[in-house]
């Protein structure tokens, strides 16, 4: 069935009322970061589930600019949330097991103290009185809710866009309040191209002739043209170029005809207007100005040390999601809080999420197996009910047991860590050797991998990886950051071997590198006798047309490396993993596979 081209993450949106909304009003004044007071807030907030005796099953979801409280259905015949495929019963965010409240945001327009509220001052509404707020200001109404609500520590804050931004200042300034911060297409701060659409925006709002200064309240018109405006500029932003193409360009001169008074020439002119249009039956102009300006306002820093500063409060475990066609808060953006939180030796998981749907991707179902999966790990992680004993002394013999498929050369690694040693696992894959050492209770350990699909595998282990091409450097760690740095299986598929090498030995202090061995006797015979390319065997399991290994060493090769780059091989260990064997003699010939224990020779 073809996709409605006006589907849009504002398609389940509505004006109706809410019918599960809760409000408490906090009677205590709020003094703002801009220096302005308001004297007490309301908040409007949806809760799911149940709240357990001890009180620690709770997680917070934050909405964007445009959301509010109703994040999930209460039941199925209730009007669809913003982010049903996320929250619900047996979903990633668990109700059945998790309380998950959703407040709307301070300065909104659905039910929490914004610029459309009764000024008591007047007796009016705010309007253009509403002082400026920030990111920070929502936060510390949402504190206070929490306070209300009797919740201590929570699991995890969970948002995206500006509710990234509102997570990434939970996590800086209440440490203590949460065990896990998930941050899903959002950023440090935005960028100037972002910033420039959101000004233009706000004096679309302004220069319509019906804002009457933002006190149009009791006016017959508000400035609903200004504010469809700045909502169609907004959903420019919201896709990507990919996402424009598949809806717009098979009938671009096909419009779908809509009862608006906006250009509708071409298909693209039609959506938007409808979104437009659409938009202004639900949310008012003055908080749109509002929420977002405390967004633009949002700056945890431009450099990395003035981040590292920032995170340097942060105590939780991390999940950054990023999705490559956002534009708007583009990847590069969320690997700069990565690179922070490296620096700080926080643990931390990233994934930059195949995607062509633009910003709007973490509220679409087009990726939600793979983002969805990784936020489902991340948040059992995070619960105390995961980590039941036993679980780990039977997986040792299940079929589905971390050691599974048993490998000689993990045994042989395992044995070359110390105990306690912090680990960095180059080429991680899902994660089964970081298990063992976590099992086996090493001490910090990162996992680098680049397939997302892998990542995806290793996250359920508990595991902390970050996505990353190992060709590009290890430049987000610190000198020494780490006791050991592991590759193992990974070196025949890297390109730039040299400097994979040298980033081992600037960020780890012992090298741990394993490889296939291409001249032992098994393989030579198969390309001397049968004159075919060697597979089929052992670790070479794909054929020559679709292997990702683009590297064919043996071990005498390797040796020759090192002596050619003053490298100092510490120990070498030579296996034959089909006899379960080391192999001390003729190595090259005799052992299909190499373990070598490295550092630079002026250390040695």
């Amino acid at each position: 069935m073809a996709k409605d081209i006006f589907e849009s993450s504002d398609a389940v949106r509505s004006s109706q009322p809410l019918r599960y909304v809760q409000s408490v009003t906090l009677n205590d004044p709020l003094h703002l970061e801009s220096g302005g007071t308001l004297p007490n807030v309301t908040v409007a907030f949806e809760t799911y589930g149940k709240l357990n005796t001890a009180g620690d099953n709770a997680i917070l979801i934050c909405h964007a600019i445009s959301g509010d409280s109703h994040v999930a259905r209460h039941h199925e015949e209730d009007d669809p949330g913003w982010w049903d495929i996320l929250v619900g019963p047996g979903k990633p965010v668990d109700t059945n097991r998790f309380f998950v409240i959703c407040p709307n945001l301070l300065g909104g327009c659905r039910g929490t103290t914004g610029p459309g509220s009764r000024n008591p001052a007047t007796g009016k509404p705010y309007g253009p009185d509403f002082p400026t707020i920030t990111i920070g200001d929502m936060v510390e109404v949402e504190r206070r809710l929490l306070d209300h609500l009797g919740i201590g520590q929570l699991v995890a804050v969970v948002g995206g866009s500006v509710g990234g931004h509102q997570v990434l200042a939970w996590a800086t300034r209440h440490p203590a309040r949460l065990r896990g911060a998930a941050v899903l297409a959002s950023s440090p701060r935005l960028t100037s191209q972002a910033l420039a659409f959101d000004v233009v925006g706000r004096n679309a709002i302004r220069r319509d002739p019906h804002y009457h200064g933002g006190q149009y309240y009791d006016q017959p018109h508000g400035p609903e043209v200004g504010l469809a405006l700045a909502r169609m500029i907004g959903h420019i932003t919201y896709l990507s170029p990919e996402a424009m193409s598949q809806k717009f360009e098979a009938d671009r001169l096909h419009p779908r005809e809509e009862a608006i008074e906006f250009e509708k020439t071409f298909s693209v002119g039609s959506y938007l207007g409808h979104q437009g249009t659409k938009f202004v039956e639900r949310f008012d102009a003055n908080s749109y100005m509002t929420l977002s300006l405390a967004m633009d306002l949002f700056d945890l820093g431009g450099t990395p040390e003035q981040l590292a500063a920032s995170f340097s409060p942060a105590c939780c475990r991390w999940l950054v999601l990023s999705f490559s066609s956002d534009w708007l808060f583009p990847p590069n953006q969320s690997r700069d809080v990565v690179g922070a939180l490296i620096h700080n030796n926080a643990a931390v998981s990233y994934c930059e999420i195949e995607s062509d749907c633009g910003h709007d991707a973490f509220l679409l179902p087009d990726d939600f197996d793979r983002y969805g999966g990784m936020i489902r790990a991340f948040i059992q992680n995070l619960a105390p009910a995961t980590h039941v004993a036993g679980v780990e002394k039977d997986e040792q013999h299940g079929r589905t047991s971390i050691f599974h498929e048993h490998r000689l050369d993990y045994d042989r690694i395992v044995e070359l860590i110390p105990p306690g040693a912090s680990v960095l696992d180059l080429g991680c894959g899902t994660g089964r050797l970081l298990a063992r050492l976590k099992h086996i209770g090493r001490g910090r350990l990162v996992g680098i991998e680049l397939d997302e699909g892998k990542i995806l595998g290793a996250l359920p282990r508990n595991l902390d990886v970050i996505q990353a091409d190992l060709n590009e450097g290890l430049r987000a760690f610190a000198d020494k950051q780490f006791d050991c740095v592991v590759l193992s299986q990974t070196l025949q598929a890297v390109k730039d071997v040299e400097g994979v090498i040298a980033e081992m030995l600037r960020v780890g202090a012992t090298c741990i590198v394993s490889f296939p061995n291409l001249a032992f006797h098994k393989l030579r015979n198969i390309l001397a006798e049968e004159g075919r390319a060697p597979r089929a065997y052992g670790w070479l399991r794909d054929k020559w047309y679709d292997t990702a290994d683009i590297r064919f060493l043996s071990i005498a090769d390797f040796e020759d490396f090192c002596r050619e780059k003053g490298l100092h091989v510490q120990r070498r260990i030579a296996l034959n993993t089909e006899a379960g064997t080391e192999i001390t003699e003729d190595a090259n010939q005799d052992a299909d596979l190499a373990i070598f224990v490295l550092g630079r020779a002026e250390e040695s």
